[in-house]
């Protein structure tokens, strides 16, 4: 399986990150020695279901290694379309159609152990895309000072992961839904409303579980999905804002130390 790392984006002076970045990728944040997409490879490459990397956003000759394959690909202009470009790699590369996984560059405490979980739990369906979520309860007792946003269901209160699974023949659906879906993606509530108002509502006053929403998602979109509700909040824990950055490099420095 082929992994999809998307590693653009250069944080502007107007975002939090930009005191540490100076004009640089976001990707190559120095956290506890490394550049962050550097410990997000690192899990890949140690993931026996892993035979090759999509890195999009950095350029051949940038400070990541890996011992398996690295194909670069440039930024392209939005999230979605840096996935799709990926996707379309991995045909070229490889024609016949098939699941890959989609890993964000600023989630640096991910383990091997983790990604198989995610191929292996995926895998026990034949479905169109996987979605990692991560319970609160998981997430504070792992991160207590995390800050992230949730979205509260009827069963459970979620916040999203970065690393899914989608194959191949999902990738022209509904381009437009999708890009929505991206660019709301920090706000629950406005992604909830793109799927329509009685979600909407329903998720307001607390009455649909994570598996009606899927479903209503699902058959807005016309593909076959499948929420995983993850074990491991290190899926969930991105790199946003300062405070984030620095819980990061505390726990991997420590987590180094030990």
């Amino acid at each position: 399986m082929y992994a999809i790392i998307t590693a653009g984006g250069t944080p502007e002076p107007d975002d939090p990150l930009y005191a540490f970045t100076q004009g640089k990728p976001k990707a190559l944040l120095d956290v506890a020695g490394k550049p962050m997409v550097q410990w997000v490879l690192d899990a890949l490459d140690e993931a026996p279901s892993i035979e090759a990397h999509i890195l999009i956003g950095l350029e051949d000759g940038s400070p990541v290694t890996a011992t398996k394959p690295i194909t670069y690909l440039p930024n392209q202009p939005g999230m979605l379309e840096n996935i799709l470009a990926g996707v379309n790699k991995v045909l070229e590369l490889s024609p016949h159609p098939q699941y890959v996984l989609v890993s964000s560059s600023d989630i640096p405490a991910i383990k091997s152990a983790m990604v198989e979980w995610v191929v292996k739990t995926a895998l026990e369906t034949d479905d169109d895309l996987f979605y990692n979520v991560i319970t609160r309860q998981t997430m504070e007792t792992r991160f207590p000072q995390s800050r992230r946003t949730y979205i509260h269901l009827k069963d459970m209160a979620v916040c999203g992961g970065d690393l899914n699974m989608v194959h191949t023949r999902a990738v022209s659906s509904d381009l437009d839904f999708w890009r929505r879906v991206i660019a709301t993606r920090k706000n629950p509530i406005k992604q909830a409303g793109l799927v329509g108002f009685d979600v909407l509502l329903l998720l307001l006053i607390r009455q649909i579980t994570l598996q009606q929403a899927l479903n209503r998602v699902v058959k807005r979109i016309k593909l076959k999905g499948r929420a995983l509700v993850c074990p491991y909040a290190e899926i969930g824990m991105d790199v946003d804002k300062p405070w984030q950055l620095d819980l990061m490099r505390q726990d991997l420095a420590a987590g180094k130390a030990g």
